[in-house]
């Protein structure tokens, strides 16, 4: 009996994937819109999910299946996304027609992960908003400023750990990950500890917890990617509650002990303190009045600051760390490239003898060389959107019909596909930091290169990640030359994973000292 109610579960359950999965292919041609099939229950990303492949692979298979449409079908899952294409159109979506895309799709809810649902990520409407226009003054200039030293010392610290470790195979992702872990503790937490003496403190170990998640988390995260419902209803946590706690307490703890002691450092916790009660200063100059409108200022809990906080170490980890490890990687498998970097780099320090932030963007071949990784191998992967007012698309080819989006439908807009289409960067897979040079720049199609985004929901610590970034380049190209070792992969290819870009078979390097 038992075996046999199990057989009519199981058929059932095929039934209603295949049921689903063919409603989604019928409304796809009720639009219009050009699809690849897909495989039922995992949709367009079964080589992903099953980690075969990135998922930017996945939906990169997708959008070079169909060079001359506009937008596509795509099926994550049991879900119908619109993959968008087309420059204009992104433009249009996070920009010109931003109103009818406020909000992220948000697969993780509030009720079930309260730090990361009550995140400026997840936040929407006029909540996101408010919380934008609380934060925007402490990500200006002149409080990057004031964290600059920070994101030094730290690199002083590397750099220092580095000299005893001279020739030797480099765990390059190991080391750009405890870089940015202590640079957001510090800058984001104001704790100070040094990862790479101190290899197992407690802020690392609860972060790489966060990231390196169990078999059981990352079912548990597919579920609420591709049936946010059921993880919903079923009330799924993807991460464990004693991390969770830790950085719950962390906050919570360090606000109480400045507000009773007086206590002020230029860091996160620090501005979320002041902006929350309406003092926290800033240039003027530096915020868009018109973009972000100044209203009252909303009285938020505890937790919505803490999910802050949580989501600036969360958003900044991984990310910062992978372009990281990439740029290293790129250089090491690039000398030339290496060797032009050191020359400005070496002429700057001969002629600067510091790098401050007033002088940073000076470094004009350092951008170019983060441009072009970040082309490359953006962790952004696609800029999601909700459709929150009725829209219609153009058709997405000539001759084609409008598409008609509720309420509630969701778009894609391609981001890394669109990074490495050769009809926007020819040559896409070569490293060639030029295409950012100031006598290239200006052939870049606006809307091909957006590595943190674009329009009003662009990453808000844009320039506190690309500082991060530029401190510990400039730092090791002065001081070392990265060399290729036996580990070291070329070509690059990418780790199968959902989210993080990271090289196959990692990156490794050995560092040769510099004779200055």
């Amino acid at each position: 009996m038992i075996v046999e109610i199990l057989i009519f579960l199981f058929t059932s359950l095929i039934v209603y994937c295949i049921y689903v999965h063919k409603s989604i292919h019928y409304l796809y041609k009720k639009r219009g819109l050009k699809y690849i099939p897909g495989v039922p229950l995992f949709g367009n990303a079964f080589n992903s999910t099953i980690r075969k492949k990135h998922f930017v692979e996945d939906i990169d298979a997708i959008y070079k299946q169909f060079p001359d449409e506009k937008y596509i079908g795509y099926t994550q899952g049991t879900t119908p996304i619109i993959l968008i294409r087309d420059p204009e159109i992104i433009k249009s979506i996070t920009v010109k027609d931003f109103d009818h895309f406020v909000d992220h799709r948000q697969f993780l809810s509030e009720d079930v992960e309260p730090l990361i649902g009550a995140s400026l990520f997840f936040m929407k409407g006029n909540k996101w908003r408010d919380m934008r226009t609380t934060l925007s003054p402490a990500f200006t200039g002149s409080k990057m400023r004031l964290m600059m030293p920070f994101m030094t010392e730290i690199s002083d610290t590397i750099v220092e750990y580095l000299k005893d470790h001279a020739l030797e195979d480099i765990d390059v992702c190991d080391l750009m990950r405890r870089y940015s872990n202590d640079v957001i503790a510090s800058c984001g937490f104001g704790c100070q500890v040094n990862s790479v003496n101190d290899k197992e403190n407690e802020f690392y170990k609860t972060g790489q917890s966060l990231f390196e998640m169990t078999t059981l988390q990352r079912t548990k995260l597919i579920i609420s990617m591709y049936f946010p419902s059921i993880a919903k209803n079923l009330g799924l946590k993807i991460f464990e509650e004693k991390d969770v706690s830790f950085f719950q307490n962390l906050v919570k703890d360090t606000m109480e002990y400045r507000e009773k002691n007086n206590i002020e450092r230029p860091d996160m916790i620090q501005l979320l303190m002041q902006a929350t009660k309406g003092n926290l200063k800033t240039d003027e100059s530096e915020i868009d009045i018109d973009k972000i409108k100044r209203g009252q200022i909303r009285e938020w809990s505890q937790q919505d600051l803490v999910g802050q906080v949580f989501i600036f170490f969360f958003a900044g980890f991984e990310t910062s760390a992978a372009t990281l490890s990439l740029t290293v990687h790129e250089l090491a498998v690039n000398p030339l490239v290496q060797e032009k970097l050191y020359e400005e780099i070496k002429t700057f320090h001969e002629t600067k003898g510091k790098m401050l932030y007033e002088n940073v963007n000076e470094l004009k071949y350092l951008d170019c060389v983060i441009n072009e990784t970040l082309r490359k191998w953006s962790p952004a992967l696609i800029m999601d959107r909700v459709c929150t007012k009725p829209y219609e698309l153009p058709p997405p080819r000539e001759g084609g019909k409008p598409t008609k989006l509720n309420p509630g439908d969701y778009v894609y807009n391609m981001v890394n596909s669109i990074h490495l289409d050769p009809r926007h960067y020819p040559e896409p897979e070569v490293f060639n930091p030029e295409r950012f040079s100031e006598e290239n720049k200006n052939e870049i199609k606006p809307f091909t290169f957006m590595p943190f985004g674009i329009g009003p929901r662009t990453c808000i610590g844009t320039r506190f990640a690309m500082l991060e970034i530029k401190v510990l380049i400039y730092n090791i190209i002065l001081n070392f030359k990265i060399l290729k070792c036996d580990k070291t992969t070329e070509p690059i290819l990418l780790k199968p994973h959902e989210f993080n870009i990271a090289a196959l078979g990692g990156t490794w390097v050995k560092l040769e000292t510099r004779t200055k």
